[in-house]
C-alpha cells in the first residue's frame, strides 16, 4: 500500500509539473495574446484617403425585430464622407423584422426579402450571398450584424485604415455583455480563448493565421469575388473564419482588433443555458467535426483547468505540501495571464480565478456540440 500511496504522488507530482510549465508556456508564447493588442480605442486615427471609396453595408437578419430599434439607427448614424448604402436581408423572419427594418431607415437602405434556403448553404451565408448580389459594385462590403451597436465613426476609421495599409479586410470584434453572472463567467473565457486560438498580432502579421469577426467586418469587394465570393464558404456555420483564411491566401493583408465602446454586442445571455446553446452550435465545426480533435481538446481541458484546483485541493487535505504548491503555482500563472481580459471588461480580478470552471464548462458544450451534430441538430444559421 505504502508503495502505491508513493506511486500515485509521483503521478501527480509529475502531472502537476507538466501543467505548470504548460500554463508557463502559455504566458510566454511570444504573441502574447493574453494583452488584447490591438484596440480600436487605443490606436491613433488613420490618415484620410485622399478620395472616400463606396461602401455598401450588409446586414443579414433572422427575428431581430427587438434589437433594430437600438443597432439600425446606430447605423444609420455614420457619418462616413463617402458615397454608402445598407442593405438588409431579412432572412425568412417570423417576428416581423422587415416591417421593423423599414420603419427605422430611410432612402439609404434597401430592405430585401430573402429567399428559401438552398441545399448545402447556412443561413446566415445565403443572406450574405443575396445581399452582395443587391449591392451593386461597391468598393469595399461591410459586413455587420443586427444585434451590433457601432459609434458614429466606425466606418470612417475602418476604411481609412484599410486604404491606408491596403488591407484586403479589416474587422473588429465587438464588446460582449458582461451583466448577469452567468455573462460574466463565460463572456471574458470566450475572448481568451479566441485570441488563444487566433493571436491578433499573428492575425494581423504575414504568417497563415487568420481569423475576423463576423459583426464588423470590411472586406474589399474585388478581392472577395478573387476568392470566389460567399459561395466558396456556402456551407459554414463559422463563416468569419473560413472567410479571412481565403482572403489572407491571397497573399493580401487583413487586420483583426478588438473593441473596448465603439462596436458593441447588445445581444444578452440571461441565463447559463442561453449562453451554453450559442457556443454549442459551431464548438464542434470549430474542431472540423473531427473526434480524434475533440478526443485530444477535452483532455486537454481536462488536464489544464482541473489539475490546479484538483492538486491544490488533495495536496493540502493529504497534507502534501509538493503537491499544492504545484497545483496553486499553477493556478496562479493561469489567473495572471486571465487577468488582462478580466480587466479589460471591467470586472473585479476576483473572476480571474473562475477560469478553471469556465474551461469546464466550455469543454462540456463542446462535447454536447458533437452530440448535437451526432443527433443531426445542426446549426443552419
Amino acid at each position: 500500500m505504502p508503495s502505491s500511496l508513493t506511486a500515485v504522488q509521483v503521478v501527480l507530482t509529475a502531472l502537476g509539473g507538466a501543467v505548470l510549465l504548460a500554463w508557463l508556456a502559455v504566458a510566454l508564447r511570444p504573441s502574447r495574446f493574453w494583452d488584447l493588442r490591438p484596440v480600436v480605442e487605443d490606436l491613433s486615427p488613420p490618415p484620410a484617403p485622399a478620395s472616400w471609396p463606396t461602401v455598401t453595408a450588409l446586414v443579414p437578419a433572422r427575428n431581430e425585430a427587438a434589437r433594430l430599434g437600438e443597432s439600425l439607427p446606430a447605423l444609420m448614424a455614420q457619418d462616413y464622407p463617402g458615397e454608402w448604402r445598407i442593405v438588409l436581408i431579412d432572412d425568412r423572419s417570423e417576428d416581423g423584422t422587415a416591417e421593423v427594418a423599414r420603419g427605422l431607415t430611410h432612402d439609404r437602405a434597401t430592405i430585401i426579402e430573402g429567399g428559401p434556403l438552398p441545399d448545402g448553404w447556412a443561413g446566415k451565408v445565403w443572406a450574405l450571398q443575396q445581399g452582395a448580389a443587391a449591392a451593386g459594385r461597391p468598393d469595399y462590403l461591410w459586413l455587420t450584424d443586427a444585434d451590433i451597436v457601432h459609434a458614429p465613426g466606425v466606418l470612417t476609421r475602418l476604411v481609412s485604415e484599410s486604404e491606408a495599409a491596403a488591407l484586403a479586410m479589416n474587422s473588429v470584434m465587438a464588446r460582449l455583455s458582461t451583466g448577469p453572472p452567468s455573462e460574466r463567467l463565460l463572456v471574458p473565457a470566450f475572448l481568451f480563448f479566441f485570441n488563444l486560438l487566433y493571436p491578433m498580432r499573428l492575425v494581423n502579421g504575414t504568417g497563415p493565421t487568420a481569423a475576423a469577426a463576423g459583426g464588423c467586418l470590411l472586406v474589399r469587394r474585388d478581392r472577395l469575388e478573387q476568392i470566389g465570393g460567399f459561395g466558396v464558404i456556402s456551407g459554414a456555420v463559422i463563416d468569419d473564419i473560413g472567410l479571412a483564411t481565403l482572403v489572407k491566401r491571397l497573399g493580401a493583408p487583413i487586420r483583426l482588433a478588438v473593441s473596448r465602446a465603439e462596436v458593441v454586442s447588445i445581444r444578452r445571455y440571461d441565463s447559463l443555458s442561453a449562453f451554453w446553446r450559442t457556443v454549442r452550435r459551431t464548438a464542434f465545426a470549430e474542431l472540423g467535426h473531427s473526434w480524434a480533435r475533440l478526443t485530444a481538446t477535452v483532455v486537454g481541458l481536462l488536464l489544464a483547468f482541473a489539475t490546479p484546483p484538483v492538486l491544490l485541493v488533495v495536496g493540502a487535505a493529504g497534507m502534501q505540501a509538493r503537491l499544492a504548491a504545484l497545483g496553486l503555482a499553477a493556478w496562479v500563472v493561469m489567473t495572471l495571464v486571465y487577468a488582462p481580459t478580466v480587466r479589460f471588461f471591467g470586472l473585479r480580478l476576483t473572476w480571474a480565478l473562475t477560469l478553471p470552471l469556465a474551461g469546464l464548462l466550455y469543454g462540456a458544450m463542446t462535447v454536447d456540440s458533437a452530440l448535437q451534430h451526432v443527433a443531426g441538430r445542426r446549426r443552419v444559421w
